[in-house]
C-alpha cells in the first residue's frame, strides 16, 4: 500500500538492476510510483519508464540546477509531452541557492515559465526549494491564480512556514530525512502538517531513511518513513499509509 510520489529511477544508480528491481516492487507493497524529471534528458527517460511499467507515472520538468541552458524550445517540448496520459505533474521545478550557479535570476525566470506552463496544461507542480525559502514563497504567491495544485518536495523549512503553504492548499513531500536523528525541525513541521496534506516520497536513489541512511534508496523503504510519521502523529502506520495513498491519488488525479 505504498505510493512513492517522487522517485528518480532513471538515475544511473539503477543502471545495473533497474528492471529487476522495478518488476519486484509489488512484492514489497509498492502500488504506484511517480518518476520525476530533472532535465529534458531525464524527462525523456521518465516518459520511457512510464510507458514500460504500468505502475509508474511521469512528472516532467527542469530542476533549477539544470536551467542554465534552458530555452523556449524546451518549454514547447514540455507542453507537447504534458498531453501524454501518464504525465501527472510538471516538476521538479523551483529554486536552489545552495550552489552559486545558475544565477538566481535565471532560476527565477525558468521557475516562473514552468509555473506558467503548469497553469496552461492544468497539471500540479512539484516544487524543489533549497536555501530559497523567501523567494520561493514570493513567486508561488504571485502565481497562485494559475496553479492547479502543488507539493513542496522534500520539505525542509520550519513549522512556521507550513502555514504559508497550507494557505495556498499545498501538499508536503516527506521522505527519509524525517527518520534522521538530527531532524528535529522537520519532526516539528510534520507534527503540525495535517495528515491529508502529506505525500510520502523517496527522492531515490537519494536520502534513504534509517537504517539505510547513506545507501541507495528505493520505494519500499517508505515503510520506515510511514512508521516514523505514525510515531510523530500517534496513529498506526496503516493509517498513515492509507491516508497518504489517498492524498497522492487526489494530488496526481490517479
Amino acid at each position: 500500500m505504498i505510493f512513492d510520489t517522487h522517485a528518480h529511477y532513471d538515475d544511473e544508480a539503477f543502471d545495473t538492476d533497474r528492471d529487476e528491481l522495478l518488476k519486484d516492487m509489488w512484492k514489497n507493497g509498492v502500488e504506484f510510483v511517480v518518476n520525476v524529471g530533472a532535465s529534458i534528458e531525464s524527462s525523456k527517460k521518465t516518459l520511457k519508464l512510464a510507458e514500460t511499467y504500468s505502475f509508474i507515472y511521469a512528472a516532467i520538468g527542469v530542476h533549477p540546477s539544470e536551467t542554465g541552458e534552458m530555452t523556449e524550445e524546451d518549454i514547447v517540448w514540455l507542453e507537447r509531452k504534458a498531453a501524454d496520459s501518464k504525465v501527472t505533474a510538471i516538476g521538479e521545478i523551483g529554486l536552489d541557492y545552495y550552489w552559486k550557479e545558475p544565477d538566481k535570476d535565471i532560476q527565477k525566470k525558468w521557475f516562473e515559465r514552468q509555473l506558467w506552463l503548469a497553469g496552461r496544461v492544468k497539471l500540479p507542480v512539484i516544487i524543489h526549494s533549497r536555501d530559497a525559502a523567501k523567494d520561493t514563497l514570493e513567486i508561488l504567491k504571485s502565481w497562485k491564480k494559475d496553479k492547479t495544485a502543488g507539493v513542496i518536495h522534500c520539505y525542509s523549512y520550519t513549522k512556521e512556514s507550513v502555514r504559508e503553504y497550507l494557505d495556498m492548499d499545498y501538499y508536503f513531500g516527506i521522505g527519509g530525512v524525517v527518520t534522521f536523528k538530527n531532524a528535529r525541525k522537520l519532526t516539528e513541521a510534520v507534527s503540525y502538517i495535517p495528515m491529508n496534506r502529506i505525500l510520502l516520497e523517496t527522492d531515490c536513489p537519494y536520502l534513504a531513511p534509517e537504517p539505510y541512511r547513506g545507501k541507495r534508496n528505493q520505494s519500499s523503504y517508505i515503510d520506515y518513513v510511514a512508521q516514523k510519521i505514525s510515531e510523530i502523529k500517534q496513529i498506526s502506520k496503516e493509517e498513515v499509509l492509507v491516508q497518504t495513498m489517498q492524498n497522492a491519488k487526489d494530488f496526481y488525479s490517479i
